[in-house]
């Protein structure tokens, strides 16, 4: 069973950071993509960001461009999503999501494989 683990949630003040990591259980070879998405209280999951395994292709959902970064070490098995520059819409579960086959999809329903979620509370 495929299994994905996210760290590195917390409490933050506006404009400061965060590292999140998701731990995956993909070889270097894996046709596997990932992505991150968000629930705020009250709202729909959304896409964050997400990187194809092999190849490193990577997508922002416009809210958070250049201020997010998704990246993949493939040695540890494990993607990264830094965020900068935090506001307090950015307070949310944050997930991390995985699927073979078909590279970064945008909506949760492409996606087999979840985490358990991480919170991330961002304070004004």
């Amino acid at each position: 069973q495929v299994k994905l683990v996210e760290s590195g949630g917390g409490l933050v003040q506006a404009g400061g950071s965060l590292r999140l990591s998701c731990a995956t259980p993909w070889r270097a070879f894996d046709s596997a993509a990932v992505g991150w998405f968000r629930q705020p209280p009250g709202k729909e999951r959304e896409f964050v960001a997400g990187i194809t395994w092999t190849g490193g292709s990577i997508y922002y959902a416009d809210s958070v461009k250049g201020r997010f970064s998704i990246s993949r070490d493939l040695v540890q098995k494990t993607v990264y999503l830094e965020m900068n520059s935090l506001k307090s819409e950015d307070t949310a579960v944050y997930y991390c999501a995985g699927r073979l086959y078909g590279g970064v999809g945008f909506t949760a329903d492409e996606y087999a494989y979840w985490g358990q979620g991480t919170q991330v509370t961002v304070s004004s």
